[in-house]
């Protein structure tokens, strides 16, 4: 079909039309909200450069998450910053931890709503990396414990689901035999398969106090050069147990999100990540830009590309948009 006979432009010239051949669209449903726990009572502290993302103490926790699931958003991603860290990330895992009490509280108080935690040792050591240190390199192997029992103390608080982050070879693994052995078989993990040593994790570091001390986390962390890189890593995630793989950041690896859907026929997440969020922010700030509709545009990209549930801070604001 050509033109004249063929005009696309009768399908768009209103917006029933548009709406009624639309391909993707956007489920607050599908959303997950992080949220950033830290020590203390009454505490609401807006991060400088994430502005509308907030740190939240326990007991603020509540309110938030019946916001949330007004919105529709019933998909929580915890973080926690601990009231003190050692080199071994040892809160990471205590059953008085602050990520696990963020659990017990919201489980309490809004217990419809599904918790997904974070398991990752950086906001725990002293030294930021994602891993245990033995003679100045993070070790793999020895991380695998640790990070297991973290994913089992989150379990036995009450989390739904368990995400771990850390690119340790081996974890999911390790993560899944740890759940399964002690009664936890019905907890699905949710694997940070795909996570690039990314320049745009920025504020997010910053609001958690996890910047390295020494050195980077090039090593653990996937180079963004790659992109089959990315099957082995997802591949070795899906034979070790994983229920859902992810991709993080987002906006700037759409490629993999498409990569990674067209090769499994798991659930694909996308974490839209800090910098993602704070380079819209800070734009819309400052007049350049539409905030909403670059919000919008960015967020059907992600969905667009493949993915199935998009992580990101904008999850409430979208949600609103999408109630109209």
């Amino acid at each position: 079909m050509v033109f004249p006979e063929y005009r696309p432009r009768r399908l768009r010239k209103n917006a029933a039309f548009r709406s009624l051949i639309r391909e993707t669209r956007l489920d607050a449903g599908q959303f997950i909200y992080p949220l950033i726990v830290m020590p203390g009572k009454g505490k609401r502290a807006e991060i400088a450069s994430m502005p509308g993302v907030f740190r939240l103490s326990v007991d603020q926790l509540a309110k938030e998450a019946k916001d949330c699931l007004a919105l529709g958003v019933n998909h929580l991603l915890l973080f926690g910053l601990p009231e003190k860290k050692d080199a071994m990330g040892s809160g990471a895992h205590a059953k008085d931890g602050i990520v696990q009490r963020a659990i017990r509280e919201l489980k309490n108080a809004v217990p419809e709503m599904m918790i997904v935690t974070d398991v990752c040792l950086c906001e725990y050591t002293d030294h930021g990396h994602c891993g245990c240190i033995i003679e100045g390199q993070v070790d793999n192997d020895a991380s695998l414990e640790i990070l297991a029992k973290t994913a089992l103390s989150h379990a036995e608080a009450g989390a739904d689901m368990v995400a771990p982050a850390d690119m340790m070879d081996g974890r999911v693994g390790e993560i899944r035999a740890a759940l399964d052995e002690n009664n936890f078989d019905q907890v699905p993990i949710m694997s940070y398969a795909v996570k690039y040593a990314s320049a745009f994790y920025g504020p997010f570091r910053d609001a958690v106090d996890s910047a390295p001390q020494f050195g980077d986390r090039t090593s653990y962390q996937m180079d963004p050069a790659n992109a089959r890189e990315a099957l082995r890593e997802a591949t070795l995630d899906v034979d070790e147990g994983a229920d859902i793989l992810m991709v993080k950041p987002a906006m700037a690896y759409l490629d993999i999100v498409k990569m990674l859907k067209d090769e499994f026929d798991l659930p694909i997440a996308a974490y839209h990540v800090s910098g993602e969020y704070a380079m819209i922010k800070a734009a819309a700030a400052r007049g350049w830009i539409d905030e909403e509709r670059v919000m919008a545009e960015s967020l059907l990209a992600i969905k667009r590309a493949g993915a199935d549930i998009i992580i990101t801070y904008y999850a409430k604001d979208m949600a609103r948009k999408l109630r109209g």
